[in-house]
This record gives structure tokens, sequence and C-alpha cells, in this order.
């Protein structure tokens, strides 16, 4: 078995600006994403992890920078940029505001049928989803028992999480996957587990960062 901690970055000033950051640089945390991110050094705590990886974005590394500094990562320094985590291509969408592209027919397609729409001069839902499922699995097929960490963002996550709940990426829009939220994931031969999800305030204990048996009842949120 192996357990995968999905953490979206922190919020950034694309989402204090209502814009659709997508693969632009230079977009780093806000001051809220800063603190959040601060926050994350206690939240993850001295948790040890077999392997991390992480979307090679800015904002994604700004979010864990503060515990990898921190006495918290035992020292851990190594993390593997993976461009299969990257953030949505949206194409010429990237840059504009929310509010300006709701008013697109397209957005409709993007809420409703995700799974048809390709971003004008960018990427489609699912290549996003089967790239990101790719990362997925690449950090679930790492040697060890303990858990692995993966960074990325919220369409990333979202993705990774319905395929791993058996929902069509049709409906993936029903899911929410909050800045600096933690999500755990357990995979047993083909199996997945959702133990945690979406959780913005909770913390990392040791008991609930390693595998456990589904026996029992379920995983519970003590710290949240």
């Amino acid at each position: 078995m192996a357990r995968i901690i999905l953490l979206r970055h922190a919020h950034s000033i694309a989402n204090e600006s209502g814009i659709l950051a997508g693969q632009l640089p230079g977009i780093s945390l806000s001051k809220k994403g800063a603190q959040q991110a601060v926050e994350l050094v206690a939240r993850i705590g001295k948790v040890s992890f077999d392997s991390i990886r992480m979307s090679p974005m800015q904002r994604c590394q700004e979010t864990l920078a503060p515990w990898l500094e921190s006495s918290n990562s035992n020292g851990l320094k190594k993390f593997i940029l993976d461009e299969k985590l990257i953030e949505m291509n949206y194409g010429n969408w990237s840059g504009k505001t929310l509010a300006s592209l709701r008013r697109k027919a397209q957005w409709k397609v993007v809420q409703d049928f995700p799974s048809q729409m390709t971003f004008p001069d960018g990427e489609s839902l699912l290549e996003m989803q089967g790239r990101a499922l790719s990362g997925f699995y690449r950090l679930n097929a790492v040697k060890g028992k303990g858990p692995r960490l993966l960074v990325s963002h919220g369409d990333v996550i979202k993705s990774i999480v319905a395929h791993c709940l058996g929902m069509h990426l049709d409906q993936f829009q029903r899911l929410v996957i909050e800045p600096a939220s933690l999500t755990i994931i357990d995979t047993d031969s083909g199996t997945s587990r959702l133990v945690r999800f979406n959780d913005a305030r909770g913390f990392l204990s040791s008991e609930n960062s390693t595998n456990q048996s589904a026996l029992g009842g379920s995983t519970g949120n003590p710290d949240k």
C-alpha cells in the first residue's frame, strides 16, 4: 500500500486578482498565500516522505519552501520538478479574468462537459488528466513504506481524485480543491481509497501520514 499526499499550492496573486494564470511565469504567492505556506510547516510537521514530486511553477515551489527550510523537514532538500504535474495549459485564456471568461460560450463546456474541452492554443482537459495520472502513478511506484508528497494545482489534483474515485472527467467540477489544502489517497494493488479531502486547516499527524488498514472504520481527522 502507498499513501500519497496531494498538496495544492497556497493562495497566489492570480487567485487574489481573479485571473486564470495557467502556465504563465512569475505568478507568486499572495500575502495570504505566504502566510499559508508558513502555516504548512506545522501542518505537514515532521512527516518523512519517501519522495516529493512538484509542479515546476513558482507558486508551488514557494508553497513548500518554508517547510523544506525548517527543522521539520529533517534536512530533506531533494524534490523532483515534474512537468507532468504542471498547471493546465489554458492557451490564450491564460491571463484573462475569470469574469470575462464566464461570458464565453465555451465556459459552459468547461463546466458541464470538460472532457470535450480543448483550450484555444492550449491543451485539452483529457490530455491534462492523462499526464497528471502519469505523474501520480510514477510517485505511487516509488519504493518504500513512507508517504509520498505531490505538490500541484487545483484542476490537476481534481482530475487525479476524480479518476481514483471512479468518476468520469465530466464530473470533476463537482470537486473543490482549495489553496494550501491537503488530500490523501491510499493505493493498493490498483485500488484507491480517499482518506482525506480538501483539508485546508488540518495537520498531518504521524499516524495519519502512514498507511492504515480500512478495516474497522475510516481514518479520522482529529486535528482539523
